[in-house]
């Protein structure tokens, strides 16, 4: 299957897991907490289900290594790849109802993201991509929107900084006080990196934990719409080691190298 066609179906997968959290979201709901102390809910759950089965129906086996069930993930394929799927990303989001979480699935191969799926479902906002089709917004029911970083800001413009509404990071305004004049937008899951993908924001600094499947499919979206995202030392973020959960430290910025 080519990646146009894949990505039309991994869009709609991520749309019923959407549809599914939705469905959680309009009544009370259970919380319980994991052994990281992080919030599960039966969102996450339902979505984790949806998806597990939406993948498994496709063409071909290949592994899939969900926040939901890790333990389940034997390794990346004999063609090095596998998918990487968060079912709710910013489950603390969800619980506060502010709007602001995502369904991830994102392609990985030889360790790169080259399909990348985010939804907003209370938003009613899609973030589609993949190598050689591009990177595209789609709002509601509406069509495909191209779309593109910004550019690297002009001088003595005011950088457009998006970053996390529940993990401030203590190294984050040291970063920032190097970085120059700025306007700090406050978003949560991996809107943060879409944002910088259709141009609204210039740069998502992340000087805090994250773990693989909270950026793949954000990043596929922002590289393809022409934006990168580097670890401090300046290497793309890669995720060639999926045993290894946690991501370094990185950047995205929008604009080329």
């Amino acid at each position: 299957m080519d990646l146009a066609t894949l990505l039309d179906r991994i869009h709609n997968i991520a749309l019923d897991a959407g549809q599914a959290i939705m469905s959680v979201y309009a009544r009370d709901f259970s919380i319980e907490e994991k052994e990281d102390k992080s919030p599960l809910t039966e969102a996450d759950k339902a979505a984790h289900e949806v998806i597990v089965a939406g993948l498994k129906a496709l063409p071909g086996e290949i592994p899939v290594l969900s926040e939901e069930h890790t333990e389940g993930f034997a390794g990346a394929d004999a063609e090095s790849r596998y998918w990487l799927v968060d079912p709710l990303d910013g489950t603390k989001e969800f619980i506060k109802r502010n709007g602001e979480f995502t369904v991830n699935i994102a392609l990985i191969e030889h360790g790169k993201p080259v399909l990348g799926v985010v939804v907003a479902p209370a938003l009613e906002v899609s973030y589609l991509a993949a190598e050689g089709v591009g990177a595209f917004k789609v709002e509601g029911n509406g069509e495909r929107q191209p779309i593109q970083v910004a550019g690297r800001p002009a001088e003595g413009t005011t950088w457009r900084v998006v970053g996390s509404r529940s993990h401030p990071s203590p190294d984050l305004a040291e970063w920032l006080e190097q970085l120059g004049p700025h306007d700090m937008v406050p978003m949560g899951s991996s809107l943060k990196l879409c944002l910088v993908a259709e141009g609204a924001a210039d740069v998502y600094p992340r000087l805090g934990p994250t773990c693989l499947w909270d950026t793949g499919a954000a990043q596929a979206v922002v590289e393809q719409a022409g934006g990168r995202v580097e670890t401090l030392a300046g290497q793309p973020l890669r995720y060639s080691h999926p045993q290894e959960h946690l991501n370094p430290y990185f950047l995205v910025w929008g604009s080329p190298a």
